[in-house]
């Protein structure tokens, strides 16, 4: 019977409790596995780089910033994981192509692109600069394009291979402040859909995850930067809580994993019920009161 850890505020199952998402799947899942992450190093993408390669993939993570790869490197150094890591702006086409190019090269090819970069902050749309739009879909869009493009030529060439893209919930239900993110999002859901129909009979499994409110520094400073935002958006999850980067990673890891091997063109949404209620007229517990007809 489950059970609900308040203290951690994880769900535990029976008498088992861990915050690794490796917990979930066996030692050793993606031995001899390329990995190429974009947005590797930081939040959600530096713990899914982190469960890849302690289930045994090369992993190299990608980002703009040498810093971010630091934390992990370090780490991958302590625990005897094959790592590397690149400096990329996925907006940059030309460098993409050289990126993934060079690391098929080094590894003999690609098994699993995660398209994690993103960029994001709250906005109203009429305040939006044109430069901020364009630089969000440039990270979120264009990016994703251009490192699927050119993992897929190699995946094509080779024996398949799995992406996995990260989207948001508002990406079909819209959200206030995040047009931008939000467009791109939705254009990237329909471009897994599209390479997922378009590459399946290479071998090629492409889905994506949308996960809700997580506890993340970025997502804090950019999306709930007051008390009051965090506290709203946490009542309005019919879970009552955020979720945490290892909740999230546990399913892109599944995705990746061959337990997942019939699944291709999904969005597996991972948000505590939020988007299931999104618009609700009434709260559950609430007592209905009919109006009484008139005499």
């Amino acid at each position: 019977m489950a059970r609900y850890n308040k203290r951690a505020a994880i769900p535990m199952l029976g008498i088992m409790s861990t915050s690794s998402p490796t917990h979930w799947l066996p030692t050793n899942t993606f031995a001899g596995k390329r990995a190429f992450v974009t947005g590797g190093g930081t939040g959600l993408g530096l713990e899914i780089s982190r469960g890849l390669a302690a289930l045994g993939a090369h992993v190299t993570i990608a980002s703009r910033s040498k810093e971010h790869h630091l934390g992990f490197l370090t780490e991958a150094s302590k625990e005897g994981w094959d790592a590397g890591a690149v400096v990329l702006d996925v907006r940059e086409d030309p460098s993409v192509r050289e990126a993934i190019d060079t690391f098929c090269e080094q590894h003999g090819g690609i098994d699993i692109l995660i398209n994690n970069a993103a960029g994001n902050f709250v906005c109203p749309a009429e305040r939006l600069s044109s430069n901020a739009w364009r630089s969000v879909l440039g990270i979120v869009l264009d990016g994703t394009f251009s490192c699927s493009k050119y993992a897929g030529r190699h995946m094509i060439a080779g024996d398949g291979g799995v992406h996995l893209n990260v989207v948001a919930t508002y990406a079909w239900t819209g959200m206030p402040g995040v047009v931008h993110s939000a467009s791109a999002k939705a254009g990237v859901l329909a471009m897994t859909r599209t390479l997922a129909a378009e590459w399946a009979r290479h071998g090629i499994r492409v889905n994506a995850i949308a996960p809700g409110p997580f506890q993340s520094e970025g997502a804090a400073g950019n999306l709930w930067p007051d008390e009051t935002i965090e506290e709203r958006m946490r009542e309005a999850i019919p879970a009552k809580r955020f979720g945490t980067t290892e909740e999230m990673a546990t399913h892109a890891l599944y995705l990746c994993s061959d337990a997942a091997a019939y699944i291709t063109g999904e969005c597996m949404v991972i948000d505590g019920g939020l988007s299931l209620a999104s618009g609700r007229m009434w709260e559950p517990g609430e007592t209905l009161k009919r109006k009484r007809d008139k005499d």
